[in-house]
């Protein structure tokens, strides 16, 4: 175990003498310390009896002899979760792992990992969904026993249906005899990780310290091998806070981490995939979550252009540069060869279904006859029973387990190989087709968005606009979704770089947007970038706390309210159902609507210290407001512009 470098003063002989004051002052409460002369004596209320004191706020009764150790098994912990490479815990404080929590800050100097003071646990899981995004390694989370594992659930489901990597030190109290309180027995478990055991890729509970070192590097191993997902490792809190016995000290050691290569494809399977692009007459390229770091964009790009394949971005990830001739310009009904590049819920891209507003479901093929269906994914190597995030069965005439990024230079190889001059006049031939319709669907953009440019409630459309004039000269990055102000950003900006837009929720659970912009930004914080959320405002009042987290440890962040004062998808499902009962619709805010108060974010922000500038009605008044948060957030800190929208 490293050494622990000693204050000026003991931390043993500090805890003796405190704790014996401490039990001075709780026999005789009368005793008070002096005040100077010019000084009035504070009111003081006495402390309550010992016995009314929760134990799960408030220590037992100090007593003179107290039990003190320098070597908990919480920091032989700490050394393993060092060596694992983490910068930074996300947590909201609790018993459960208070030893870890003390390991962190005093022997571990609060250095790799940083601990992150968040007010709910299901922001601590998204902070690091949104970092994880963009640093391409987890961030650890603590959550305290079953209370806090509950609190996280839905964000530890959301990165798992997003496939992103998550790591979850659970803490609990195994032993029944060493639960001190019935608030210690209300949040043990018997099993600690069960109730998210649907929903991530790994768990453990070691009941020793050479099983945690173990299992602590196991999980990391899992959880960034795609198909990536969330761990859950349990910190046994007798094992945290009792002493190592000088022999096992001496016997412990950390594991090392050898991280695992990702699956790449099978090279005959590759091979026939090559064949059947490279004789394609109208091959198209559909794109999910493909691009896990810089290196698979530019390998998807290269494939694009080496078969001038259109390319269809679900927008999962920032997968495609979005002003590429190649980008978004395909359509699935022509294609006679389509591959499937890490696209979860295939069949809702191959089918059309029967929409919200009909009775009845049927679908339809939205594939021409006789297209060939090409199935690269991991996700063929991680799928679950209970939680049906795979969708529905699509049929496919090659499909191969194995992860897009890792195969795709094979498969550019074994497309090269097949390549003969008269293929490649075909190829060239039909991007030039390419160049002119990304050109008119861009200036067909252009003219869109010019609709209601003046009009209050203020449009998406000159939303984003108005924040593109302000960062399109910085090195900035997108960190919120985009379907809810109608894909506005990616049909205006010029997206290039892998980092510059990250997704979205994974399983669409509300709360998810603040905090994981602001794991985002936080990742984004060490390379200078300027990290730009655009925050619907129902999905802020889910856990509006993270406002203050990015205040605190001074997350450079620039929030966009789309402020449209309701839950308007489900506004919009409400009135389907109306006009379908032909019933009226007029009345379907109710539940819906954010509004009577209407909630002011500026106002909201600002209380929990952050920069806030609006609500912004009037569309001239939007740049200059956003010019002045960009500037804060240019100095270091976070910032938030309030700005009353349009529904989408």
């Amino acid at each position: 175990m490293a050494t622990l470098k000693r204050d000026s003063v003991d931390r043993r002989g500090f805890l003796k003498g405190a704790a014996a004051g401490a039990a001075a002052l709780v026999a005789n409460p009368s005793v008070s310390t002096a005040q100077p002369q010019a000084q009035a004596p504070r009111p003081t209320t006495p402390l309550p009896p010992a016995t009314l004191v929760a134990a799960e706020t408030s220590p037992p009764p100090p007593r003179a002899d107290v039990y003190t150790t320098d070597r908990p098994g919480a920091d032989f912990m700490l050394d393993v979760i060092k060596s694992l490479n983490i910068e930074y815990v996300a947590a909201n404080p609790g018993s459960t792992f208070r030893a870890l929590h003390e390991s962190i800050i005093n022997y571990g100097g609060n250095r790799m990992p940083e601990l992150l003071t968040c007010c709910h646990e299901e922001s601590s899981v998204a902070m690091a969904h949104g970092y994880a995004k963009i640093e391409g390694k987890p961030m650890l989370v603590m959550a305290h026993g079953t209370v806090g594992l509950q609190h996280a659930s839905m964000a530890i489901y959301n990165a798992y249906a997003d496939r992103v990597p998550v790591y979850i030190v659970l803490g609990n109290v195994a032993d029944g005899p060493w639960r001190r309180s019935d608030v210690e027995w209300a949040h043990a478990v018997q099993d600690a990780a069960a109730m998210v055991r649907d929903y991530t890729k790994w768990d453990d509970a070691p009941i020793s310290l050479t099983h945690f070192a173990e299992s602590a590097v196991r999980a990391l191993k899992i959880a960034t091998t795609p198909p990536m997902g969330p761990v859950v490792v349990v910190a046994d809190a007798v094992l945290q806070e009792e002493p190592v016995p000088p022999d096992d000290r001496r016997r412990l050691r950390v594991p090392k981490l050898s991280m695992t290569a990702p699956p790449a494809g099978e090279p005959g399977a590759v091979a026939e995939a090559a064949k059947m692009l490279v004789a394609a007459q109208n091959p198209l390229i559909v794109t999910g979550r493909s691009a896990r770091t810089s290196k698979g964009l530019d390998l998807l790009v290269q494939l694009a252009e080496l078969l001038q394949a259109p390319v269809s971005d679900r927008r999962m990830r920032m997968n495609f540069p979005t002003r590429h001739p190649l980008y978004d310009t395909g359509t699935i009904a022509t294609a006679d060869v389509i591959l499937a590049l890490e696209v979860p819920d295939l069949f809702h891209v191959t089918h059309g279904l029967t929409p919200i507003n009909r009775m009845g479901m049927e679908s339809r093929p939205l594939t021409k006859a006789g297209a060939k269906i090409i199935s690269i994914s991991s996700l063929d190597l991680l799928t679950k029973s209970n939680y049906q995030d795979m969708g529905r069965y699509n049929e496919v005439d090659l499909a191969i387990a194995a992860d897009a990024e890792a195969t795709l230079p094979s498969l550019i190889e074994a497309c090269r190989r097949l390549i003969t001059a008269d293929r490649k006049r075909v190829f060239d031939q039909r991007g030039a087709g390419f160049v002119e319709a990304a050109r008119l669907r861009q200036n067909r953009a252009l003219q869109e968005a010019a609709w209601g440019w003046d009009a209050s409630p203020i449009t998406t459309a000159r939303m984003a606009a108005e924040i593109w004039d302000q960062v399109r000269n910085e090195d900035w990055s997108l960190v919120s979704e985009v379907v809810f102000q109608s894909w506005w950003p990616t049909r205006l900006w010029d997206f290039t770089k892998h980092y510059q837009f990250i997704g979205g929720h994974g399983a669409y659970g509300i709360g998810y947007g603040a905090p994981a912009a602001v794991g985002a930004a936080l990742a984004n914080r060490k390379y200078g970038r300027l990290t730009v959320n655009i925050q619907s405002d129902g999905d802020l009042n889910y856990a509006p706390g993270v406002l203050w987290t990015a205040a605190h440890h001074r997350i450079p962040l620039l929030t966009v309210m789309h402020n449209n004062r309701s839950y308007h998808q489900e506004r919009m499902f409400v009135a389907d159902m109306a006009a379908r009962a032909e019933r009226n619709v007029s009345r379907v805010g109710i539940g819906n609507d954010l509004s009577n108060p209407n909630i002011d974010y500026a106002t909201m922000a600002k209380a929990y210290g952050m920069f806030g500038i609006g609500p912004i009605e009037n569309p001239a008044d939007l740049g200059p407001a956003l010019k002045k948060a960009v500037d804060v957030v240019k100095r270091g800190e976070p910032a938030l512009v309030d700005v009353v929208s349009q529904p989408r």
